[in-house]
């Protein structure tokens, strides 16, 4: 195991921050900022693999099962963060997407060591929340050696689950757990073996790739704009009413009042000024439609 780890990208020193500790701050500054350059570009590299999983995600979504994201450490925290985004940006319940880190909630915050290696835990998880073969697994292990995430993989593929992995080493023993693995490879981090740094950016851009495009793909925009959002609050009432102005080219005494007859849904009262329609009716439209805003208008008034 020692020989593995060592063989690892995720592990190796750096040799280009190897006198960091003698840098002035804007040195070290610099150093990092030229790392982080490096991210984006082993990212675009995994497009074909990260499209891949998006297809698959849209899939498994869209017939009406559900994505759960595991991991440890950085990589669970990560995606966590990453599904509780989606309910507030897309409308998504909060059981469509979950996240679920080794440990449980308190290593959200506080780190939990160990549990990264318990790979009964992981097994455990994945029966404890219900995946069956209608669902995805995306395990996040940044070294793709995290026992948790490795077993947590296997057990969803035993039930047929397709099983996604994300992490920063070509070759890892997580590929072997997955039906799709994106390995966009950093390189060595800034700090040896941090990879809550560079490891940990190029994941989190990876699951924003996974979501963001998938929630698209489901019909959760409307072009760019992101319609399926309730005005809970002050600013997603000014944020609901910017968007209804935007799709609709509306004044904002008229947005503001097909919103509060939307019941503050901002995706219907776009419907209802575009059709026409009253709110009953452009929610059966919709419906007809699986929620799709652009398909829903099309089938109304027979343009984009």
């Amino acid at each position: 195991m020692n020989d593995y780890l060592a063989s690892l990208t995720t592990e190796g020193i750096n040799p280009n921050t190897s006198m960091i500790d003698e840098c002035t701050t804007e040195e070290m500054l610099k150093l990092l900022n030229a790392e982080d350059a490096k991210v984006p570009i082993a990212v675009a590299a995994e497009t074909p693999r990260i499209a891949q999983a998006v297809e698959a995600l849209h899939k498994v979504l869209s017939s009406g099962g559900r994505m759960y994201y595991i991991g440890a450490g950085t990589s669970g925290r990560l995606g966590v963060l990453d599904a509780s985004e989606c309910p507030p940006t897309f409308g998504t319940e909060p059981s469509l997407v979950q996240g679920h880190i080794a440990g449980g909630d308190q290593a959200l915050r506080t780190a939990v060591e160990g549990c990264e290696d318990d790979g009964e835990a992981g097994r455990n998880l994945i029966d404890s929340i219900g995946v069956t073969d209608k669902d995805a697994v995306v395990g996040i292990s940044a070294s793709g050696s995290a026992a948790f995430v490795i077993e947590g993989l296997k057990r969803a593929k035993e039930l047929g689950a397709v099983s996604i992995g994300v992490v920063n080493n070509k070759g890892s023993r997580l590929e072997e757990a997955c039906d799709i693995c994106i390995a966009p490879v950093v390189g060595p981090e800034v700090i040896a073996g941090s990879t809550r740094l560079k490891a940990g950016t190029a994941q989190k851009l990876v699951l924003n790739m996974l979501t963001t495009c998938t929630m698209v793909k489901l019909g959760k925009t409307y072009n760019n704009l992101m319609v399926d959002l309730k005005a809970s609050n002050k600013k997603l009432f000014d944020r609901s009413l910017r968007i209804i102005k935007t799709a609709t080219g509306a004044d904002e005494e008229t947005a503001a009042s097909y919103l509060k007859r939307s019941s503050m849904d901002c995706k219907l009262a776009i419907m209802m000024i575009k059709s026409g329609l009253n709110a009953s009716e452009a929610k059966q439209v919709l419906a007809q439609t699986d929620g799709n805003l652009k398909e829903a208008i099309r089938v109304c008034t027979k343009v984009i």
